[in-house]
């Protein structure tokens, strides 16, 4: 395989072109996380729009609720599985096997979350978030009663088909322009942490 400088399909901007809180930002994605996430370079054609796609992230899928990150990365995951996205799939199955310290579990949400041993209250999650994702009619009184049963609160439902909205539509602006994961996603956190 090829090494592919790729982001998307259309134009990305050279960086130091942005504004200088974007420039800073990515500083410190590259910083924190030891490379600057390809999504964030591919928004970065429409720096208005950065910020804004920032911002939403920043509160799905990083601030304190009832879900764990770990939760809502899985979320992303198996919302990618059914949708086939490729950036999503890598980036986010990374993210599964950084947080959960499986590399196993990781490789299960990206090819078929079925497959996994998962607690109750993640197969009702899963569950859920797949029927909003493939077949939202299914989503009716008796879909968030069976999140309750698994002991999500109501603010936890709000959270779960948060995280899922958001995935299908960045999964869709992932398919539209073609967008490519960061190669180095792939041989991240490939072997179990220690226990």
């Amino acid at each position: 395989m090829t090494k592919s400088e790729k982001i998307h399909a259309l134009p990305v901007p050279d960086e130091a072109t942005l504004d200088p809180d974007l420039q800073k930002y990515f500083a410190i994605c590259r910083e924190k996380l030891g490379l600057l996430p390809n999504v964030l370079k591919a928004y970065s054609f429409r720096p208005a729009r950065l910020r804004k796609f920032i911002d939403s992230y920043n509160e799905i899928m990083l601030s304190e609720g009832p879900l764990s990150k770990l939760e809502r990365e899985m979320i992303a995951v198996t919302v990618s599985c059914r949708n086939r996205c490729l950036y999503c799939l890598v980036a986010h199955g990374q993210a599964v096997r950084a947080l959960s310290g499986d590399p196993v579990l990781g490789e299960m949400l990206v090819m078929n979350y079925r497959m996994a041993e998962l607690s109750d209250r993640h197969r009702a999650m899963l569950d859920f978030v797949w029927d909003l994702t493939d077949d939202p009619e299914k989503i009716n009184e008796a879909a968030r009663q069976s999140l309750r049963d698994a002991g999500f609160s109501d603010e936890g439902i709000w959270d779960i088909a948060e995280t899922a909205a958001f995935f299908n539509y960045t999964n869709r602006m992932a398919h539209a322009v073609e967008m490519m994961p960061n190669e180095a996603y792939h041989g991240m956190n490939r072997t179990p942490k220690d226990g």
